[in-house]
Formats: structure tokens, C-alpha cells, sequence
């Protein structure tokens, strides 16, 4: 048996919320988390990034995740975090977000700072310091797109009361 076509009124949800405000945010969320963690998996790393990885690559995977169950509207399959709460879900992880993302911004600027010795044009070594330009600068992305996500959702959340 052949598949379904999508039912006109659930492909006009899936449009309604990638034109959203939410929705554009979570796409740029997920877009620039995977830039970062790929910037960083495909080059030698250790220490202190080992932590950038983590936020990068764990809310990616939750970003992913919230995006889909709201983008097919199946939030309300979540136990004990769907349903009436789902708003409330997602600030929450915006702020946890949030609140990691500042250290791990913190951290690529501070290894970007402590490798900028070796952006001369003589230093013919192998060099990190473009790398961590490139996720310190992603890193700033997503932390700016899980801000504005708290603040379009705690504004949201204080207009219904």
C-alpha cells in the first residue's frame, strides 16, 4: 500500500511552525550547534574543549529532538513533560542551554586567545588558532539563539500568565 500524502491540515502546522519565530530559531540552533561541534570534532582538540563538545553535541541532540516532537505536534507523547508543560519544557531547556553555552563561549575564547601566537605569517607549524576563531564564533551563535529563544519564551510565558 502506498503512503499517504500528508494531510493538508498537517502540512499547514508543519509550515505554520517553521515560519514561527520558535521554529526559526530552533533551526538556526541546530544549524549552528552542528557547525561547532563539527569544527571541532574534525580537528585535534583536548582539555578544556572536551566540555565545549559536550554542550555542542548534547544540545544538539535535545535541540533535534524538541524540534521534531513540535514540528509533527507530538508533544503530548511526552510523559510528564508534554501536553500543558511543553512551553515550559522548552524555556527550561533554553535556559540550561543558555547557562552552559556562556562557559563553553568562554572557553573558546580562551584557548583561541592563548593560540593567537601562532596566526604570524612566518609560523609555519600546524595551528589551532583559526579553528578555535571558528567554533568561538559559532559558540557565540548558538548561545545568542538560546538567549533569544529565553527571552521570546519567558515574554510568551508572562503574557498567558
Amino acid at each position: 500500500m502506498p503512503p499517504q500524502p500528508p494531510q493538508p491540515q498537517v502540512r499547514g502546522n508543519i509550515l505554520k511552525f517553521l515560519r514561527s519565530f520558535m521554529g526559526i530559531t530552533r533551526i538556526l540552533q541546530i544549524v549552528f550547534g552542528a557547525c561547532l561541534w563539527v569544527t571541532i570534532a574534525a580537528n585535534k582538540y583536548g582539555g578544556s574543549i572536551h566540555f565545549v563538545l559536550f554542550v555542542a553535541v548534547f544540545f544538539w541532540l535535545l535541540t533535534l529532538a524538541l524540534f521534531f516532537l513540535t514540528l509533527l505536534d507530538k508533544q503530548d507523547l511526552v510523559p510528564l513533560l508534554g501536553g500543558d508543560r511543553w512551553s515550559c519544557t522548552n524555556l527550561a531547556h533554553d535556559v540550561f542551554a543558555s547557562v552552559l553555552y556562556l562557559p563553553a563561549v568562554g572557553v573558546m575564547i580562551y584557548n583561541t586567545d592563548r593560540n593567537s601566537f601562532c596566526n604570524l605569517p612566518q609560523y609555519k607549524h600546524p595551528c589551532l588558532y583559526k579553528v578555535y576563531l571558528t567554533a568561538a564564533v559559532f559558540a557565540c551563535f548558538c548561545c545568542l539563539a538560546y538567549l533569544l529563544s529565553v527571552i521570546f519564551g519567558a515574554r510568551r510565558k508572562c503574557q498567558r500568565g
